[in-house]
């Protein structure tokens, strides 16, 4: 995976890279086993969690981009 956006299913993202998990650790999204949660987008759980999605995405891109 090179990049993602805000529309893609967390779930996905971490199956792709489990290292991304951290980024989502850090914003409260405990619950990354769920189902639910798993299949919410980045975007979606961003707005949940108050956390800005733009400054997540590129965040998580950057550390892509960096492997």
């Amino acid at each position: 995976m090179k990049e993602i956006t805000k529309d893609m299913l967390i779930g996905n993202i971490l199956d792709e890279d489990r290292g991304t998990a951290v980024f989502f650790l850090e914003m409260g999204m405990h619950c990354l086993g769920c189902p639910a949660s798993r299949g919410e987008t980045v975007e979606e759980a961003c707005a949940v969690h108050g956390v800005n999605v733009d400054e997540l995405v590129a965040k998580i891109n950057e550390y892509l981009a960096s492997k």
